[in-house]
């Protein structure tokens, strides 16, 4: 069958020390002059919106803050969020956060012109060709290294007890600022978790059915950059070295994946509404296991993933394709996350359900290798 690859990186991407102070220019520059700032409680709670409230009051832009929305948004959470926008007379979306706000703030930005209900727009539906270029403005600062939802043109909702991936390049933001300075109060677990989440991104995406050269190129310097420094960055959270170079690999790993997922994903999809698990650690606890499962149909893969993750060079490929596993393993470990998926609080009377939620998730259509239902139950009993 004849597949063609796009490549498509429309997203301005500022990073460094300071970064955020670009913000006001940013938004103006994209016509944004009342955004809707999409935030989580714990930000408001940490008091890190010091970073952003008086950068914006002194350029004059009126920003609202809209923080009514779960750990793992909803699809309910989004039109609160378009009411909120439209009480403030918005013309433009503000994400500052991890994960969760960045991925509200797409959906609200969604909503403006495109009607209810989300569940319309599930990719997994062919939802994507419902969603035109009519989006506001969408600005994105993370603030911690993981989901690269700043720069991915998907927002993951929890819809009907399932996550449901919203996806579309117009979901795309005009500007994300990667400031490591906004990261350094991240505790070592979160550090751990959402750093684990972002390696997830660049190995599934280098493994991944299809040709997508420079996804791939990108997703191994993401795999360099976050075996280097994500050690460093949760035993040390103020080294900010570590913490840029951890935001940089979150986003290439975001950048990566358009290219397709994998098994790993699909699991932890179905584990963090199942089990309540967080994403990042979901993916920590089952990805050796899925790298292991791979291994056949993607040596050449992981032997260069491998590299990557620290193995020598000089070593036999099959022998840096077996490696690779391990060097996930010692990685989360050396980062103090738990190595089974009964160490997180899952039981085992959750896995059919896992299972079943796991075979309906479609990241795993592109796995290197296809994905039973058996497969599935092998899978989350080893990591169990």
């Amino acid at each position: 069958m004849h597949m063609t690859a796009v490549m498509s990186f429309p997203t301005r991407i500022l990073y460094g020390r300071k970064a955020v102070l670009e913000l006001p220019g940013e938004l103006k520059r994209a016509g944004a002059a009342r955004p809707l700032l999409v935030t989580d409680k714990g930000i408001l709670q940490a008091g890190l919106l010091r970073f952003v409230t008086p950068l914006l009051e002194q350029a004059g832009i009126k920003a609202q803050v809209f923080s009514e929305f779960e750990a793992n948004p909803t699809d309910r959470d989004a039109l609160r969020g378009i009411e909120a926008y439209r009480a403030a007379g918005a013309d433009s979306v503000l994400g500052f956060g991890g994960g969760a706000s960045l991925d509200m703030a797409k959906a609200i930005a969604l909503l403006v012109h495109h009607e209810p209900p989300l569940p319309q727009y599930d990719d997994a539906k062919g939802g994507d060709a419902r969603i035109t270029a009519r989006i506001p403005p969408i600005l994105q600062v993370p603030t911690t290294a993981g989901t690269g939802s700043e720069v991915g043109r998907s927002t993951v909702l929890v819809i009907d007890g399932t996550k449901t991936v919203i996806f579309s390049p117009f979901l795309m933001a005009r500007a994300a600022l990667l400031d490591p300075e906004l990261t350094v109060g991240l505790p070592p677990f979160i550090t751990a978790a959402t750093g684990m989440d972002a390696l997830t991104h660049n190995l599934e995406a280098y493994v991944a059915k299809g040709e997508h050269p420079l996804a791939d190129a990108i997703a191994i310097d993401g795999l360099r950059r976050i075996s280097a420094h994500l050690e460093r960055a949760v035993h040390d959270g103020k080294d900010l070295e570590a913490r840029e170079q951890m935001l940089l690999g979150s986003a290439f790993g975001a950048i990566a994946f358009q290219k397709g997922l994998g098994a790993c994903h699909s699991v932890a999809h179905a584990l963090t509404p199942v089990a309540g698990t967080h994403h990042g650690l979901a993916n920590s606890l089952m990805l050796p296991t899925v790298v292991s499962f791979n291994r056949v149909a993607a040596e050449e893969r992981l032997a260069n993933a491998a590299v990557a993750l620290g193995a020598d060079p000089k070593m036999g490929p099959q022998e840096r394709a077996y490696l690779c596993a391990e060097l996930v393993d010692d990685l989360r470990g050396a980062c103090g996350l738990p190595r089974r998926l009964s160490q997180a609080g899952v039981r085992r009377e959750m896995i059919p359900k896992i299972v079943e939620k796991a075979l309906a998730d479609a990241c795993h259509l592109s796995n290197p290798r296809p994905v039973t239902q058996v497969d599935f139950e092998r899978l989350v009993n080893e990591a169990f």
